[in-house]
Formats: structure tokens, C-alpha cells, sequence
């Protein structure tokens, strides 16, 4: 019997034979879902090894307020950018594989301190093992923002990066489509839309879905979805993260260098120049990952105590009371009485509010705790 690894092989040559169009896209779109439920059979089986003490894993704790992956093939300059960032020395010389683990750092930018991984550089094949690749790809899969780090002298590096990053479930620089897939006891598959559907007709929608393994559901579309669309949705595991493009080693690249680089770079993204050897680019590139992370600003008002508005706490634009409470100090949520707050996400001036409340930037906030 073909393993799972050969079981998903004999499926991409499939879809690599099989030309895309209009046509062969629902076709397309089965051997798609049935790839990922291999994958998700697969990566159950080596959570189970890894639990069982069968292969040892490839961690990194976090720190900070967010982090970022440096991504790129060895030897594109990623040590010495984060040594220029964060003021860390990776262990690194002139051959290939020079990071031999994941070195974090830190960058400290605008109040806000942002951890910088610099992982050994992906090579083609990552995503199926190849030089570590599935435990680099898991960490960043973990990270909120992606930089691409790319040699102006190697073309072709971007997507074959971009591919393994792809094919591991990362949608870099994309909205989660508008797809709800809501399992029911009987009657089939029914496919309800709010809009036309020019891409696929609602059996081929159908097909896809049973293809995963799924009977009965009602499909729920408010997007012109593709096959990639109802795959993702299925799988339940792909990471939506904001990505940069940063050319490396503008010091030696000319402008027809630079030119040619920018060849087969997506539309639409954000590309950096910058040298990590001078210096050139670098606090543009600092300002761009901080305001692209998505921080605010809360100040902090200790009880009895006139409110801080001089140094504002920098922490994600998604937080909650809770969250800034961790933050404060590890005791905060065991003696949490309640918070008030005051400005955006307030109904009225110093509103009592509980843990989950979501905060918004330039709020006020007190902590009230428990003597």
C-alpha cells in the first residue's frame, strides 16, 4: 500500500498534467481536497510521534510584542540583517546552512519590542521535509508578519520560496475567503450564495466538498470562490499573515540588477531595498514592519495615580483587558477585580468593564485588583 507521502505525490503529478482552466478546475479542485486531508492525516500521525518522544522538535519561544520570520535560501544575508537589527550574532559563515537554528532577536522600535527569527534558510522541497523544512515552515506559520529575504543576483529564489510557503498552508498578503462550511445531520450538500459564482457550478462545489470526506453540509458563499477558496476553508489550518519582500545587498546591485529582481515579484506587495552591510534602507524597514503589525497605543492610569500620557504600553491593535493585563505583570488576572476605561472603546468616561473587553488605541486604562 503507497504511503501517505506517495499517496499526495501521485495526486500533484496528477494536478501538474492537468491543465487549469474553467473546465478542469472542479476536477482540480478534488484532488486539491484530497490532498489536504492526506496532510491533516499526516500531520495528526507526526503530533502523535512527536508526543510519543519519536523525533524532536524545532521550537522557539516567543517574546515580545510580535514576531517576524526572516525567510530566504542560505547564504541571501539573513544573519547579518538581524545582526544589524537586533544587535544579535548568528553563528554563521560562507557556505550553505550556515544557521544551524533558529536565532531570535529583538528589535526594540517606537516602544514596542519585536521579535526577529532568523531560521536556516528553505530550500525546494521544504515543505516535504527537506533540510528541516517542516519544522522551519511550523515556526513561521507561528509569526505575524513574513519578510522574504532575496539575493538581487538569484532570480528565480521568490517563488520557490513563495511555493513552499504555499503548499505548508501559509496565504501571504490575502483575505480569508468569504466561505462557511456548516456540517448537518442529513439532506446532502446544499451550496447557498449572495453573489454569481463565475469560477465553479454548485455540483462541482458539491464534489469538492465531498471530496473531503464530507456527506451532508450547507455551503455558505459570500465570495466568487475558486477551488483554492473551498480547499483552504475544508483544510481549517491555513495561516493568513502579512508579508514583505526585502532585496538584500543593494550595495552591489546595479539598477538592471534591481530591475530584473523585481521580475515575477507579486503585485501588489510591499518591497524593500536595503544592504545589511551599510546600513542603507534599514529604518524605513524598521518603520514598515512596526506600522504593518498592527500596534496601539494604550496609557496607563494606576489607581489613585494621575494617568501616564507621556509613555504609552504598545501592544497589538487586538487586545484585550486581559491581554494587557498579562502583560502588566503575571499577577494581574489572579487578583483582576475590574478595569475602567476611558476614550474609544468606552461608552462613556472610565466605564467598568471586565477581562474581555476589547480594547482601542489611545484608551485609558485602569486595573483594579483585589488587595
Amino acid at each position: 500500500m503507497a504511503t501517505i507521502d506517495e499517496q499526495i505525490k501521485s495526486l500533484e503529478d496528477e494536478i501538474s498534467k492537468t491543465k487549469y482552466n474553467k473546465a478542469t478546475q472542479g476536477h482540480i479542485g478534488k484532488l486539491k481536497a484530497k490532498i489536504a486531508a492526506l496532510k491533516e492525516k499526516q500531520e495528526k500521525a507526526q503530533a502523535h510521534s512527536k508526543a510519543s518522544g519519536g523525533s524532536q522538535g524545532f521550537e522557539v519561544k516567543k517574546s515580545g510584542d510580535a514576531s517576524v520570520a526572516l525567510v530566504g535560501f542560505p547564504s541571501v544575508g539573513k544573519s547579518s540583517l538581524i545582526s544589524q537589527l537586533t544587535e544579535v550574532e548568528s553563528d554563521a559563515g560562507d557556505f550553505a546552512f550556515t544557521t544551524l537554528t533558529c536565532i531570535p532577536g529583538v528589535m526594540e522600535h517606537r516602544g514596542a519590542k519585536i521579535q526577529i527569527l532568523d531560521l536556516p534558510g528553505l530550500i525546494k522541497g521544504a515543505s516535504e521535509g527537506k533540510g528541516r523544512g517542516r519544522e522551519i515552515l511550523n515556526v513561521v506559520r507561528g509569526c505575524d508578519m513574513v519578510l522574504y529575504v532575496i539575493d538581487p543576483f538569484q532570480k528565480s529564489h521568490f517563488n520557490i520560496l513563495d511555493h513552499e510557503l504555499w503548499k505548508s498552508g501559509m496565504r501571504l498578503n490575502q483575505i480569508p475567503p468569504q466561505v462557511f462550511v456548516s456540517r448537518t445531520k442529513r439532506g446532502g450538500i446544499e451550496v447557498r450564495s449572495t453573489l454569481e459564482q463565475t469560477h465553479l457550478e454548485d455540483e462541482e462545489i458539491v464534489d469538492i466538498v465531498r471530496s473531503f470526506g464530507i456527506v451532508s453540509a450547507t455551503v455558505t458563499l459570500r465570495t466568487d470562490v475558486t477551488d483554492d477558496h473551498i480547499v483552504d476553508t475544508l483544510a481549517g489550518n491555513r495561516c493568513y499573515t502579512k508579508s514583505i519582500v526585502v532585496v538584500n545587498k543593494i550595495d552591489l546591485a546595479s539598477e538592471s540588477d534591481l530591475s530584473k529582481a523585481y521580475e515575477g515579484l507579486p503585485d501588489g506587495w510591499p518591497i524593500l531595498n536595503v544592504s545589511a552591510k551599510t546600513g542603507e534602507g534599514l529604518e524605513e524597514m524598521k518603520d514598515f514592519i512596526f506600522d504593518n503589525l498592527g500596534f496601539m497605543s494604550i496609557f496607563l492610569k494606576p489607581q489613585g495615580q494621575e494617568a501616564d500620557l507621556v509613555e504609552p504600553l504598545i501592544v497589538k491593535d487586538t487586545s484585550t483587558v486581559r491581554e494587557v493585563s498579562q502583560k502588566l505583570h503575571r499577577d494581574f488576572i489572579r487578583k483582576f477585580r475590574y478595569a475602567r476605561v476611558k476614550g474609544p472603546s468606552a461608552k462613556f468616561d472610565w466605564q467598568r468593564v471586565g477581562l474581555d473587553h476589547r480594547l482601542m488605541d489611545g484608551d485609558l486604562l485602569t486595573v483594579i485588583l483585589r488587595k
